[in-house]
Formats: C-alpha cells, sequence, structure tokens
C-alpha cells in the first residue's frame, strides 16, 4: 500500500552525509557501517534500530518531516510514522540523479572484512517475522507470538510424524515405535516431575510431564520461565531493579518450591479434600535441544505489558546439573550423564507492545554468528549476541545422542 507520507518527506537533492573514507555507508553518530539508513528528507545517514537506533532518534527529534528512511543495503522505504515498510527497488520519488546512480552501482563493503553468510534469509510476507524467526532458529490483523508457532509448529510435526511414517521401521534412525517418539522429540523431548506436598499430612503426589504447555503432550521440552520480579524494571513498586538478571536466576526461580495460592489448592488423596499444599518442579531428563522461553509478556491489571529487562546468557557451557534430580534411570543413562549446552540460536522481540513489534534471530554456524532479520542476512560478532534481550534460547547438548529406538541399527 502507497504510504502517504512520501510526497511531504522524500526532498533531498544531494547526498553529502555519512560516507567512510571508502565510500561506503556508514551512521553519521556512530561511524558503524552496519545498517545504514538514509533519511530522504535531509540525506542524513543513521544506523537502524537493530545496531544504536540512531535512525530512529533521527525521525524523533525531527517529526514528522523526517519520518521516510531508506535502507541503504537493499533500497527497502519505511515510514517511521505509519511504522510501513515498502521495498522501492524499481521506483523512487523525489530523488536526483545521485541516488539513482547509486541504485545502479550499489557500494559493497570490502569482501576481505566482512563474512559473506552462508544462507539466505526468509521474506516478509506481512507481520511474518514470528515465524522467519522460529524458522531460522530451528534450521541449523494482530501481531503473532514466535513462542506459540514455535510450539505448534513443533507439534504439528511430531504428529504428523506419528501418523503418516511407516511403523515398525528399525533399519530408519528417524522412526521409534508406533505412538511414543519420533525424530522431534528425540531432539527436543524431555521430562519433568512436579512434586506437591501437602502442608497438612505431608502426603506427597508426584507426576512426570513431558513438558511444552497446557495445549501440547508429546514430550517436546520448552521451558517457560519468569524473570524475577526483583530484577523486573518496570515492576508495580516502580522500584529500580537489584543487579542484573542471569539465566540462572530464571531457572533457580523455576525449580523453587512454592505454596500454592488459596485459588489452587491441592486436593490431598489422603486428607480426602482441598487442603494447603507447595509444589516443586524438578528436571528427570534433559532434551538434547533445551528450549528456554523467558516470559516477558505479562497482564498487567486490564492489559499485557512487556518485561524489558536485559537477561544474561552464556554462549557456552549452561550447566544444568543443579536443577536435575539425581540417582534416577533417566539421570544416569542420559547422554553420557554430561548436562553441558551451547547457544546454537537465540529470538529476540523488538518493540515495546505485546501485540506488536518485530522479531528477529541470531543464529551460529561453523563458529560465526549471524542476525536473521526477514531475508536481510549479517555477520556479527559474539558481545552483540550477548546484548540483545532474548526471547527465546536454543542451548544444544554437547553430548548430543540419540535414543536407542531411533539410532541407526546393523551399520546402516
Amino acid at each position: 500500500m502507497e504510504c502517504s507520507h512520501l510526497d511531504e518527506n522524500v526532498k533531498i537533492t544531494t547526498l553529502s552525509i555519512g560516507h567512510h573514507e571508502d565510500n561506503t555507508w556508514c551512521c553519521a553518530v556512530c561511524k558503524t557501517p552496519n545498517s545504514p539508513w538514509l533519511c530522504l528528507a535531509c540525506g542524513a545517514v543513521n544506523c537502524g534500530r537493530y545496531v544504536s537506533g540512531h535512525a530512529k532518534f533521527h525521525h524523533e527529534e525531527r517529526q514528522p518531516v523526517h519520518s521516510i528512511c531508506m535502507d541503504c543495503n537493499n533500497y527497502s522505504v519505511y515510514c517511521s510514522e505509519n511504522q510501513s515498510k515498502e521495498n522501492r527497488k524499481s521506483q523512487r520519488r523525489h530523488s536526483t540523479d545521485s541516488v539513482d546512480n547509486g541504485k545502479k552501482k550499489r557500494i559493497k563493503l570490502d569482501q576481505s572484512k566482512k563474512v559473506k553468510p552462508k544462507t539466505s534469509g526468509l521474506r516478509n510476507l506481512g507481520n511474518t517475522c514470528f515465524m522467519n524467526a522460529v524458522l531460522q532458529s530451528l534450521r541449523g490483523y494482530q501481531q503473532q507470538d514466535a513462542h506459540e508457532f514455535m510450539r505448534y509448529l513443533l507439534d504439528r510435526l511430531h504428529t504428523e510424524l506419528l501418523t503418516l511414517l511407516p511403523y515398525p521401521n528399525y533399519t530408519s534412525p528417524f522412526i521409534g515405535a508406533k505412538g511414543k517418539s519420533t525424530i522431534v522429540t528425540s531432539i527436543f523431548g524431555g521430562l519433568l516431575q512436579n512434586e506437591v506436598t501437602c502442608l497438612v499430612c505431608g502426603m506427597e503426589s508426584k507426576k512426570h510431564d513431558p513438558f511444552l504447555g497446557r495445549f501440547c503432550y508429546t514430550g517436546i521440552f520448552d521451558l517457560s520461565l519468569d524473570i524475577p520480579t526483583k530484577y523486573t524494571v518496570k515492576n508495580l513498586s516502580s522500584k529500580s531493579p537489584e543487579g542484573s538478571c542471569d539465566i540462572n536466576d530464571c531457572l533457580s526461580s523455576f525449580v523453587e518450591l512454592e505454596e500454592l495460592e488459596e485459588s489452587e489448592l491441592y486436593t490431598c488423596s489422603n486428607c480426602k479434600k482441598k487442603q494447603k499444599s507447595t509444589k516443586k518442579f524438578w528436571i528427570r531428563r534433559l532434551p538434547n535441544v533445551l528450549c528456554l522461553h523467558l516470559k516477558r509478556f505479562r497482564w498487567n491489571t486490564f492489559y499485557r505489558v512487556k518485561v524489558d529487562t536485559h537477561v544474561d546468557f552464556p554462549l557456552s557451557g549452561l550447566d544444568m546439573t543443579r536443577y536435575m534430580l539425581n540417582n534416577l534411570h533417566e539421570t544416569r543413562n542420559s547422554c553420557g550423564n554430561h548436562n553441558d549446552y551451547d547457544l546454537a540460536a537465540v529470538i529476540v522481540h523488538h518493540g515495546s507492545g505485546a501485540g506488536s513489534g518485530h522479531y528477529t534471530a541470531y543464529a551460529v554456524n561453523e563458529g560465526q554468528w549471524y542476525h536473521f532479520n526477514d531475508s536481510s542476512v549479517t555477520s556479527c560478532d559474539e558481545e552483540t549476541v550477548l546484548k540483545c534481550k532474548a526471547y527465546i534460547l536454543f542451548y544444544v547438548r554437547r553430548d548430543f545422542k540419540l535414543p536407542d529406538s531411533l539410532s541407526i541399527h546393523n551399520g546402516v
């Protein structure tokens, strides 16, 4: 759809701002060549919101006239007023010969200084960044949620495999016993132990849950972690957060003992009535790929708000031992008793709203990290990844091993 702000905002006649000495685009403020955006009102070049956001600040200081900017790399045009993006490769209004020449002779960065991505991105089909971010992480109307899509995608793959694949097939490394496991659950499957203890008689109730959430029961392991309130920037008491939050703080909060609320009273099998009780989670079996979902959206009275707290996470060596039950069959024989994980991908939600914003992903390939922003793929360093406010983290077990039912038999 044509943006109504194009006519009044596109006014540049020369390009004199925002170049390196070697004529590559760079931010006029921080001088970075990453994600350069050209203001079509004044010709200033600033970095995008996934770098330092100087293009956004440029618009906010001069709005509404300076609302149209152009990506210097792929020539897409973005309007900050209505937050719409158009592809303007074949058409550009009120531009001079210098802009047209820039279109025909696109300046490329020095290939010796920049790592060339070994994969391509996915085109945004209209609010489909949530899907793109999940698919890019899992490969090596209203904004949708990436976490819900990921759970539905994996659950659907598992159920379809159970229905369509020829069972039994003992020569295949991807097909297990009928109705029990597929390659999906072998990679993402794990097991929780839910312990509920009656505070009146001490009766314990233990339940084993293949964990994904209330809608899926396939055994896909996905831990949804609360960010502890004391680390929340926007809490109800409006106090400052207490230091920095670490992913281990979120994991510890998940497995700590809690007393159930009056509205969640447990029906004790010994007392034969609802009693006050405590609840605690343990991990019985870890998956090969561990998905950690940080609950960044919470209900505040009548609407959902985003928890924008930064959570520190390791790129390698996440040790899950402290969160597991000890001396169990699943623990002793699960993948050689190694519980160390290395980060493979991160999904990030950009924006302040629960029903809006943008999803991108970071993923590593052969030691090099890449940033996937729909169809745009750029290399980045580890420091950039560590600074992002993660929404979903994908960790891969160092001692990755498929169960015996899905292992290759007879040397095949």
